[in-house]
């Protein structure tokens, strides 16, 4: 039965310890045949930079193969079913890594799929990105154990969501500071035991990593991001949390909204760290999923 990455939760603490440790040595020494023979089919409906860069070059450094295959440019676009699809695909490739808009879609696809499915970003999640967050964090802070405070400044978001799963299951404090209108998954805030803060400085104080996005993810309104003054991160904010703390971005960033003109290249900014770590988490999640 194939092994799916939908939540993070679908892999255990234990399993994301040994990836980051994993994930390390593939950057040491990056290029193997692990996964030689293997393919992976890339079935993306949004635009991606990082993911789609991390999946392709990883399976080709593993010694195996990536399809990037557009919605649009398949039957699934003229109207074929996603169960019809899934059945299909997953009897032709080794794993399918997806990216769309719908989490349902995702899941969907999974129950009839023989192959290993990849969330590589919904609308609900986004848990391939926490697996370079949590190895930079470890990487920069030496947080092996995951047990500072953490905040999130601004829109509630997928990823935000999966910073609340990792604080369920790690346990570390999380601090979500967003505008009324704009929260995180209610289910998944109960479960982290995280706090709603409305005011930017508190969420920080302490704070050993700060977290944003961007105000406007694909597919929202522009207007939205009015919503939202008062929640840009500054070298100054960054000034008010705990000694060493490290700024994330999962990027795209838009420097003079969520984000300042300079903080991504002060010395606290670990975002470019950040974006590497996905394809070293990446081919070790890969690996795990395919061997």
């Amino acid at each position: 039965m194939a092994r799916h990455f939908l939540n993070l939760a679908d892999l255990s603490t234990g399993e994301i310890r040994a990836l980051i440790n994993r994930a390390a040595a593939l950057r040491r020494d990056p290029l193997t045949d692990t996964l030689s023979g293997r393919t992976l089919a890339l079935l993306f409906s949004k635009p991606s930079t990082r993911t789609r860069i991390a999946l392709e070059a990883g399976m080709a450094q593993l010694g195996g193969q990536a399809l990037y295959l557009g919605r649009d440019s398949l039957q699934l676009g003229r109207g074929e079913s996603i169960s019809d699809t899934a059945r299909v695909m997953s009897s032709m490739v080794d794993a399918v890594a997806i990216r769309t808009h719908a989490h349902a879609e995702i899941a969907e696809f999974a129950a009839h799929s023989d192959a290993p499915v990849i969330n590589a970003l919904s609308e609900r999640a986004h848990p391939c990105q926490l697996l370079a967050d949590l190895m930079t964090w470890q990487e920069r802070c030496g947080a092996a154990d995951f047990d500072a405070p953490v905040a999130w400044i601004g829109d509630g978001n997928n990823v935000c969501n999966s910073w609340l799963e990792a604080s369920s299951m790690f346990g570390f404090e999380l601090r979500v500071a967003c505008p009324e209108g704009f929260e995180p998954d209610a289910e998944r805030l109960r479960a982290a035991g995280a706090s709603i803060v409305r005011d930017v400085g508190e969420a920080v104080r302490g704070a050993a990593v700060v977290n944003t996005d961007t105000w406007v993810s694909m597919g929202d309104d522009p207007a939205r991001a009015a919503a939202f003054a008062g929640y840009q991160v500054t070298a100054e904010l960054l000034d008010q949390a705990a000694e060493g703390v490290i700024l994330l971005h999962c990027l795209p960033a838009y420097r003079g909204s969520e984000v300042d003109e300079t903080v991504l290249d002060d010395a606290r900014s670990a975002v470019w760290q950040q974006a590497e770590n996905r394809l070293h988490t990446h081919k070790a999640l890969l690996e795990l999923l395919l061997r």
